[in-house]
């Protein structure tokens, strides 16, 4: 199957994101929804008619986004460290509210004249909308706020120091900690109709806590993975949780029974769900950039909004793998997996599929050069295995592990085509090379986000969202845990020697280590945009993508540092390719680059992410 969507066609008009939807608001009084997502847009769908208008743009990722209880006015929350407050009923932004210093991932209307957001840099703000100005900022956290709440005077709050908070809205002070619990705490919410709060936890339970008195209510064990979000009816003040599972579930606000299970929709994002505010229906947006609607009592999908007919899918590109010849193995949000010729000559693509069973978001992808497969690394939990030139499914195997986030190939002696897949669970798990055998190293506490192996020793080296670095054999026991970062690590290398690592983190660092004994020997700062991707290029040489879409490149020796923006988007990976770099974007770009000089050689483009809203 060839790409849906040639490089050389740009779309005309604003159909549907393209970019995962992170956050969809419906729009009390009227059948409409305010969506954001990952393409940095917001927009505004028609329930109606099925059309969708787009607001505008943020400068980054947009995460969540709300409505005002009047219905006239909605806020958006971004990677570009803003909120964006637009009139509904203008169609434009009307303010930009700036303080915070790292991502916001959260925003609640308080009242016409008062604001709360939460972000990733450990605060919560407290706004005044009618000027833009702050109120007051509320310290207290340890690590990332995810998401915050409020009702009658008091503010709610969860994210990844694994509590639960309540403060008081007037003072700021805080009033109540549940926790800290042994895994992170993503979502909160409150229930009006119960005086109840509740919480989803990453260890798949569901945790009630009385708001007046702070006893605990109750406890579901709900989910087999972590929970991304729990909503209530406005109605009925039952609980709805979405998890990495799979699972969308809405429970009983009395007995915390199950009350049904939404019917499936492959593209669903489990962060984006929410309930209508006459509680009939519940809504969500999808990888594929659109809107999607259930019926709240029986589950049934309803309909699906935004994208014309065969416009399916975002190839926001997640992760590459690279061989010598210049062909490069892409996988994105869009669940296809491409094989494409990028050479300083060329840039085509030569395979195109979608795994058997249908289509599902990939995050990961590796190359195992003595059997020529390809690995993929899927939402769904499963490791997806390709061969030939026409990528070929020929096995799919189930880890049960949550999402794989990254994936490689052992070539040491004893270990030789055994593959490695880090997992949202917190788990490494080793796939023999026959399939046959698999083996389940729970090594982080937190959702691990990449691995590396080290190119002769039977070692390998994996970061986490807690903070973790760690290094492990190949049979899964741990040999060092490497001190210095205070946030989520987001990629980690070896250096081709085989005697460092160096690793990048939301704390704004790069840090450069001794493999053998753990040893810190550099601390780089790297300025204030968060690091995603990195390569330790050679012996002296560290580059490292950033969520702006620029690469950086680090002189060891000198501590010099080289900056250039290349992409729209986010740098969501970077592998070798021969002597290039190959470097993959959320903005649906593969870029080849020189090393020498930060410069984009060539690159495969299978979507135009961005349309020009005509808007201020």
């Amino acid at each position: 199957m060839l790409d849906p969507r040639p490089a050389t066609i740009a779309a005309e008009s604003f159909t549907r994101h393209r970019g995962p939807v992170t956050s969809v608001a419906a729009v009390p009084g009227r059948a409409a929804v305010v969506a954001a997502a990952y393409d940095g847009a917001v927009s505004l769908f028609d329930l109606d008619t099925g059309s969708v208008e787009l607001l505008g743009y943020h400068r980054h990722l947009a995460n969540h986004v709300t409505v005002n209880v009047a219905g006239t006015y909605a806020a958006s929350s971004s990677s570009d460290y803003d909120i964006h407050i637009w009139d509904l009923h203008e169609r434009l932004r009307v303010r930009v509210l700036r303080g915070h210093s790292d991502d916001v991932e959260c925003f609640t209307f308080v009242d016409a004249e008062t604001g709360l957001s939460a972000s990733r840099d450990r605060r919560i703000i407290v706004w005044d909308l009618a000027t833009g100005a702050i109120r007051r900022v509320i310290e207290g956290h340890e690590k990332d706020v995810l998401s915050v709440t409020h009702h009658d005077g008091l503010i709610y709050s969860s994210g990844d120091d694994m509590t639960l908070r309540q403060w008081d809205l007037a003072s700021g002070a805080l009033l109540r900690t549940w926790g800290p619990f042994e895994t992170e705490t993503d979502t909160c919410a409150v229930d009006v109709l119960n005086h109840r709060v509740v919480l989803g936890c990453d260890d798949g339970v569901i945790r009630i806590f009385d708001s007046r008195d702070g006893s605990a209510v109750g406890q579901i064990d709900a989910h087999g993975s972590g929970i991304k979000k729990v909503a209530i009816s406005p109605v009925t003040g039952d609980i709805l949780s979405c998890a990495y599972d799979q699972k969308i579930i809405v429970w009983d606000a009395q007995g915390f029974a199950r009350k049904i299970a939404l019917e499936g929709h492959d593209a669903k994002w489990e962060r984006s769900f929410g309930w209508s505010p006459d509680g009939a229906t519940i809504l969500a947006g999808t990888f594929d950039g659109t809107v999607v609607q259930w019926d709240a009592i029986t589950g049934k999908l309803l309909a699906e909004f935004g994208g014309e007919p065969g416009d399916h899918g975002n190839a926001c590109f997640n992760d590459a793998a690279g061989a010598a010849d210049g062909s490069v193995a892409l996988v994105a949000d869009d669940g296809l997996v491409r094989l494409v010729r990028l050479t300083d000559r060329d840039a085509r693509l030569t395979a195109c599929v979608a795994p058997r069973g249908g289509r599902v978001l990939m995050n990961a992808v590796t190359r195992d050069p003595t059997t020529d497969r390809i690995l993929a690394g899927a939402h769904d939990h499963r490791l997806h295995i390709f061969a030939g030139p026409n990528l070929e499914t020929v096995a799919q195997m189930p880890l049960g592990q949550g999402p794989i986030n990254s994936i490689r190939v052992a070539h040491c002696a004893g270990h030789e085509g055994a593959a490695f897949a880090a997992c949202y669970s917190g788990a490494i798990v080793r796939i023999s090379p026959d399939g046959q055998d698999v083996s389940v190293h729970a090594l982080h506490d937190g959702a691990v986000k990449a691995l590396r192996l080290h190119p002769h020793d039977p070692l390998g080296v994996s970061c986490s969202a807690d903070g973790g670095l760690l290094s492990w054999t190949l049979s899964g026991e741990i040999v060092h845990r490497f001190a210095g970062h205070t946030a989520i690590v987001d990629d980690v290398d070896i250096a081709p020697a085989g005697d460092r690592i160096a690793s990048a983190s939301r704390d704004f660092t790069l840090n450069i280590y001794d493999l053998a004994d753990a040893r810190l020997t550099h601390s780089i700062e790297l300025g204030r945009r968060s690091p995603k991707s990195l390569c330790f290029w050679d012996d002296r040489t560290v580059i490292v993508g950033d969520y702006w879409g620029a690469l950086v490149k680090i002189d060891l020796e000198t501590g010099r540092l080289v900056r250039r923006t290349i992409a729209t988007n986010g740098l969501s990976s970077l592998s070798r390719c021969g002597d290039a770099l190959i470097v993959t974007s959320y903005d649906g770009g593969a870029y080849r680059v020189s090393v020498e000089n930060l410069t984009v050689e060539n690159s495969y483009h299978a979507m135009i992410q961005r349309i020009d809203s005509g808007k201020p």
